[in-house]
């Protein structure tokens, strides 16, 4: 039996015996942190700029080895539409990989579009969402082999050696920033493109934005221009209630969004 089915039937097993969760281990973020006080990676997302170009999710698919016809992206742009008579869409197809070149709105698998009439329309924006690398994952905690994990920089990742496709991770995030890699089979996700800010590069996202929406940041760096804006203005994180400290934080973010 391989390695990966062998700790696959095992996690079945233990699923199976209703262990709770509070037999894994959890991991102090402060100790994470300790461990590298220099450097902590975040991210910055200005509602306020993001147009929907889709620019982001065909350079983060090139760059990431993601296939550009599968319906799934480690990074991805929703478009909120509320309209004058009180109805809200959302939607997303394809991740945003085109753009939004139609006001006709995506109601999702079997539902169809739903053409919404410009004078109809109330207000309208776009959310640019991607993995939060928390301070407190939830899915480092429920990665029952350590294949997900932190690093001491602040970055969450995954090794797709050790991953067994379990898929506990993909059910913890939040965030829905998680899914499995329709060519390797293991989870995916957003990794703030490590292989290359670690080498003084943008990540793909930030580096093919027209329009300056996305914007990283070392958040240890008082001094940076990135880190002054979220340390001082008024920025916002998504499902703050869940504990998880998102590093990800927006401008002009909507109390409509989720």
């Amino acid at each position: 039996m391989k390695r990966r089915d062998f700790l696959k039937n095992t996690i079945v097993a233990i699923a199976g015996a209703s262990v709770p969760l509070s037999a894994l281990e959890f991991i102090d973020p402060q100790e994470v942190l300790a461990a590298n006080p220099d450097i902590h990676w975040a991210f910055l997302i200005n509602t306020h700029t993001c147009v929907g170009c889709g620019f982001c999710v065909k350079a983060c698919k090139t760059e990431n080895d993601i296939p550009f016809e599968a319906n799934v992206s480690r990074t991805w742009v929703e478009r909120y539409v509320f309209t004058k008579d009180d109805r809200r869409y959302i939607d997303s197809p394809k991740a945003a990989l085109y753009g939004f070149t139609d006001s006709k709105v995506d109601l999702g698998e079997h539902l169809g579009f739903k053409d919404i009439e410009p004078e109809n329309v109330g207000k309208a924006f776009f959310v640019p969402k991607l993995c939060n690398h928390c301070e407190a994952p939830a899915c480092t905690q429920v990665c029952p082999v350590g294949a997900t994990y932190k690093t001491d920089d602040g970055i969450v990742l995954i090794d797709r050696s050790w991953c067994i496709g379990c898929g506990y991770c993909v059910m913890a995030c939040p965030f829905g920033a998680r899914f499995f890699h329709p060519v390797h089979n293991v989870v995916d996700k957003c990794t703030f493109c490590y292989h290359r800010i670690t080498k003084d590069l943008e990540t793909a996202c930030v580096n093919a934005c027209p329009f300056g929406a996305r914007k990283m940041c070392n958040i240890r760096d008082i001094n940076d221009p990135i880190t002054k804006i979220i340390l001082n203005d008024r920025v916002g994180v998504l499902k703050d209630e869940f504990g998880t400290k998102p590093q990800a934080f927006y401008i002009g973010l909507a109390t409509e969004v989720r």
